[in-house]
Order: C-alpha cells, then sequence, then structure tokens
C-alpha cells in the first residue's frame, strides 16, 4: 500500500516526458496577436469577393467589356493616339474603384443587415482590424483585376511607359486610392441601411465613370466642373495613371495629396462611426 502511494505521488510531480513541465500545459485563453486576426479575416474575405458572382460581374467583366468595346470602336472620342493608350488608365481606374469602393460597401451593407457583423463585433477583432482585413483582400482581388486587365490591353497593342519612377508612381497612387474607396465604402455600409447603401454604391459608381475622367480626361469638362471634379478621388487616380502609364512622367502632388486627404478623413470616420449592427 506504501509502495503503490509512493508510486502514484512520483507520478503526480515528475516532469512530463522530455523534460516539459506540467504546468505548461496549463490552459491560457486569450486573443489571437492582432497581425493574425486580421489575416485570417482578409483570407475569409478574398474567398468570399472571389464566389460572388455579382461581384465578379462588376469587377472584372465590365471594365474588360468597357476596354475593348471602346478601343475597337471610335464612339467616345479619346484624343489623338493609340485609342487602348488613353483608355487603359482610366479603365484601371474604374477597376479600383468597383472593388474597393462599390463592391466592397455593398457586400459590408448586407453582411452588417444579416449580422455577420454583430457576430464578428463580438469578437476581439475591432474596427480597425475589420478595416484593415477587407482592404488586404480588396488589394489581392485587385492583383488579380490589374494583371487581366493588362494582358487584354496588351493584346489590344498598348505601349505603356514602364519607367521605374512612372511604374512606382502608379503602385502608390493605387495604394493610396484602395485606401481612400475602402475607407469610403465601410463608411457607408456602416453607418446606413443596405438597400441605402446599395443604392448610393450604384449611384457614386454611375457618378464616378461619367465625371472622373475615366474614359476621357476632365479638361474638356467646363470650368466649374472640371474644377469640381478635380477633387474626386478616381479623378486623381486616373489622371494619374494616365500621366504615368500614358504620358511617361511623374503625376503631379495634387494626384497624391487628394487621395491621402480622402484616405485619412473617410479612415478616421469610419473607424469612428462604423457600427457593427
Amino acid at each position: 500500500m506504501t509502495e503503490h502511494t509512493s508510486t502514484a505521488s512520483a507520478r503526480a510531480t515528475a516532469p512530463a516526458a522530455g523534460g516539459d513541465d506540467v504546468s505548461l500545459f496549463t490552459p491560457a485563453p486569450g486573443a489571437a496577436p492582432m497581425w493574425r486576426m486580421v489575416a485570417s479575416q482578409a483570407g475569409m474575405e478574398l474567398r468570399v469577393m472571389l464566389r460572388h458572382g455579382e461581384q465578379f460581374l462588376l469587377t472584372m467583366v465590365i471594365p474588360v467589356l468597357l476596354l475593348v468595346g471602346f478601343s475597337l470602336t471610335s464612339v467616345l472620342d479619346v484624343g489623338e493616339g493609340p485609342r487602348v493608350d488613353a483608355l487603359t488608365p482610366g479603365v484601371l481606374a474604374l477597376a479600383v474603384m468597383s472593388t474597393s469602393f462599390t463592391g466592397l460597401a455593398i457586400g459590408t451593407g448586407f453582411e452588417r443587415r444579416y449580422g455577420v457583423l454583430k457576430r464578428l463585433g463580438a469578437t476581439p477583432l475591432s474596427r480597425f482590424g475589420l478595416l484593415a482585413a477587407k482592404t488586404l483582400a480588396v488589394l489581392g482581388v485587385q492583383t488579380i483585376q490589374v494583371v487581366v486587365l493588362c494582358a487584354v490591353a496588351l493584346a489590344l497593342g498598348w505601349s505603356p511607359s514602364l519607367a521605374p519612377g512612372s511604374v512606382l508612381a502608379a503602385a502608390v497612387l493605387v495604394l493610396l486610392a484602395t485606401a481612400a474607396f475602402s475607407s469610403l465604402a465601410l463608411l457607408m455600409a456602416g453607418t446606413l441601411r443596405a438597400e441605402a447603401t446599395l443604392a448610393g454604391a450604384n449611384l457614386v459608381y454611375v457618378l464616378m465613370l461619367g465625371l472622373g475622367g475615366v474614359l476621357f480626361p476632365t479638361s474638356s469638362f467646363p470650368g466649374p466642373l472640371e474644377q469640381a471634379a478635380s477633387v474626386l478621388p478616381i479623378t486623381a487616380l486616373s489622371s494619374g495613371l494616365r500621366a504615368a502609364l500614358a504620358e511617361g512622367s511623374l503625376p503631379g502632388l495634387g494626384a497624391f495629396a487628394v487621395l491621402a486627404v480622402w484616405a485619412l478623413v473617410c479612415g478616421l470616420l469610419a473607424s469612428r462611426f462604423f457600427r457593427w449592427d
């Protein structure tokens, strides 16, 4: 009896195999690091966006149709030079906006309506973490968009300027525009009803398509309208991409400043007023 008790006591107090102390296996509940939560959420968001048929139509099919249709026909006056060279930068800007603003706003608005965001709000993921995860997912979709649109444009005879400075400026513009459009999308989706977000996002999409210099430069607009359009993020992006990729020159600082202000203001407002339900 004494020998059995001593053996059991020795087993209870002996270190685990490999020299590890038994106390190391004590449960230690807690939230994962923020970067890991953001990465996991971004992966889920990316899969959802790629599986959504309506968003695929908005983000891929419409930009490709616009690029091919207006490049092969002379319905729209795009100025001198090859049509595809003038159209491709604007269509790339439209693709960025369609993913980072229209698709994101509508998708997030209905996630909020159906209670998906309310359940996310019960997790340690913060508003900033959700914003960062959705922005990363948008960047993933945009990478696919850029590859597809550039391949189509090259097949149509596009000859972009590939100077290192121009390419770097174009990448910075896309990143700033993505932050600005994503913040504006989440601000709308987090404060308005889903139906209002749907209507508002589609209205903004149409207005920016016509007024944002996507298919033709805003220099053809009357003076007051041109000045008003110059402060739109889509105008800054399309004009900046046109300068970098079509003209081979560095975009003006105004384009970067407009996008940076939109990103900062909308990001702060979205972080402050976004509601989970």
